[in-house]
């Protein structure tokens, strides 16, 4: 009764979501546009829904069997594993207009554990859920407002410090202004950006071998923060298309229940980003990082990538970038990834793709992390209203700090149906 009663209350969180203007469209799902929707004004609104099976060997941690109950006596037990029902509601709704230019999506996501592998694995069960909202005033004019809002509720945090069985629930509200003076060549982009983060871990056991409270999934709710970015984006196109970019922002970054010292990390890049060729493309930036606050700390950030065309249908992309983020428990870190992408279409239907990422972190205080990333699979589009895709997920983490909250492997396949009208 009590799952029951979630789902339910979760629905009509949905349009609670969608008035709100909440948004977050990395975890929004939705498939391709399909049929005619229902007219809205100038737009239309496309229903969707999915029905998703999963095998996840990273569910969390959860008193193992015959043991007591952890808050009776002290347990620890390892990353389990178990079959899941996800079942997505959502909808997109898109009003062009040269006025107003209004996009909004959001989905909710029952997440349902069978138990079939792990019987305790149900108690994990939950509702998570993701939105967009961006709003475009005056698109088509020299000078535009963009305002935006992002949220999701779901266990992929944002985090790099907080490692598996955490439940993250993260919003970001946006303002950006174009301007492009004269023929457009320019483009100036002043934005302002406040985001919250807040965790709660999926069971109260402890990971095997954890003897230190960040690889607690319990004790994940000291990385809860509020972060204020104000940033400006400067492009000068010297060529059709391509152009010099500079970047920089400011992140003012506090922390609601940790004793980290906050942050104020001014960072600055500026490079080449465009076509070099007809197939090739190039991003190009180099620039600095540096904490403003007195615990001080910077280092060099940089960025390269580049795209390859080999036809309308087939792409690849390749990578490496630097970057420093702030984080609870240990002041600063740095990211210095690589990674890879492909694309391909075959008969306007089916869809391949493959993205590939290595992430070496280095924390302050002498942490060093290393996480690999897998996501393969197809996606085959079997009527304008039918779309059917299949995966596989690797995540695999390994540090220096013990304990199976950072040092774990993760395996995920699945199988999905969308519906869209």
């Amino acid at each position: 009764m009590k799952q029951r009663a979630t789902f339910w209350g979760g629905l009509g969180a949905l349009a609670l979501l969608a008035l709100g203007g909440a948004a977050q469209g990395q975890a929004i799902s939705a498939p391709p546009t399909g049929g005619n929707g229902f007219k809205v004004g100038s737009g239309r609104l496309h229903p969707f829904f999915d029905l998703e099976t999963r095998l996840d060997s990273g569910v969390g941690y959860f008193t193992p069997p015959n043991l007591p109950e952890p808050d009776l006596t002290p347990v620890s037990a390892n990353l389990a594993s178990d079959v899941a029902l996800r079942f997505r509601p959502g909808f997109r709704l898109e009003i062009p207009s040269p006025k107003l230019e209004f996009h909004l999506g959001a989905n909710l996501d029952y997440v349902m554990y069978t138990g079939l592998v792990t019987k305790s694995a149900t108690t994990a069960s939950r509702m998570e859920g993701a939105a967009n909202l961006n709003a475009r005033f005056n698109p088509d004019a020299p000078l535009s407002v963009e305002v935006s809002n992002q949220f999701a509720r779901s266990d992929r945090t944002r985090t790099a410090a907080v490692g598996v069985g955490v439940l993250s629930l993260f919003n970001e509200a946006r303002v950006r202004t174009p301007w492009r003076p004269g023929g457009g060549a320019l483009e100036l982009i002043p934005s302002a950006a406040y985001a919250v983060e807040f965790f709660q871990p999926l069971s109260t056991v402890n990971p095997i071998g954890c003897s230190e409270s960040v690889c607690a999934p319990s004790a994940v709710e000291r990385f809860d923060y509020g972060n204020l970015r104000l940033g400006a984006e400067g492009r000068w196109r010297f060529l059709p298309k391509t152009a010099f970019v500079l970047d920089t922002n400011l992140d003012v970054r506090h922390y609601l229940k940790d004793g980290t010292p906050s942050a104020s990390l001014l960072r600055a890049l500026g490079g080449v980003a465009g076509l070099v060729s007809p197939k090739v493309a190039v991003v190009a930036k180099a620039g600095w990082g540096q904490n403003l606050a007195s615990t001080g700390g910077g280092t060099f950030l940089g960025q390269l990538e580049g795209t390859y065309l080999y036809s309308p249908t087939l792409s690849f992309k390749a990578g490496y970038l630097r970057m420093i983020e702030p984080v609870a428990a240990y002041n600063l870190f740095v990211d210095n990834r690589v990674y890879g992408e492909v694309r391909a279409l075959f008969g306007g239907k089916l869809t391949l793709a493959g993205l590939m990422a290595v992430d070496f972190l280095r924390f302050d205080g002498g942490r060093n992390d290393t996480l690999y990333s897998v996501n393969l699979g197809p996606e085959y589009q079997f009527y304008p209203w039918l779309t059917g895709a299949a995966g596989y997920m690797l995540g695999s983490r390994s540090s220096s700090v013990s304990g199976g909250g950072l040092n774990f492997t993760r395996h995920e396949g699945f199988a999905r149906l969308s519906v869209t009208y």
